[in-house]
């Protein structure tokens, strides 16, 4: 895509500050440092999302997070976890859409990150969650 700035990231077009590249991905310090150390994994190949990947990309992409964490992790002893998050479609607040995983370092509560988990288990009961997996379940072959 001529017009996506991560695929010119990809090929240079746009300086970056890389922390891991290969033939199939390229990871980066994401500009805004959410916390030190914030980095976007993203494929070489243009695709906008997580419902574009095939299975052979996917394999490819997420076999090289576990990698990138452990170095981010061990580049700092005072990260204590790393919440690693892919967002997809615009309500979900992607930003950029050609799809990259930000591997978010964690130091503490009081790092300026936060997710919240809305609790919403007493509007389904089992026949409900129920519905829910058989929904999700007959599209699985699709």
């Amino acid at each position: 895509m001529t017009d996506c700035v991560f695929c010119k990231i990809v090929s240079n077009e746009i300086p970056s500050t890389v922390v891991y590249e290969d033939d199939v991905v390229k990871a980066f310090l994401d500009l805004t440092q959410v916390t030190k150390g914030h980095t976007l994994v993203v494929p070489k190949k243009h695709v906008p999302d997580i419902f574009a990947y095939d299975a052979e990309l996917a394999a490819q992409v997420f076999a090289r997070l576990p990698k990138i964490a452990r170095a981010i992790r061990d580049s700092d002893p005072k990260i204590t976890g790393m919440n690693i998050l892919i967002n997809n479609g615009e309500v979900a607040y992607q930003s950029v859409f050609h799809s990259h995983i930000h591997l978010i370092p964690r130091y503490d509560a009081s790092d300026d990150f936060s997710i919240h988990f809305g609790d919403h288990s007493a509007q389904y009961d089992s026949a409900k969650r129920q519905a829910v997996a058989d929904s999700i379940t007959e599209k699985v072959g699709d």
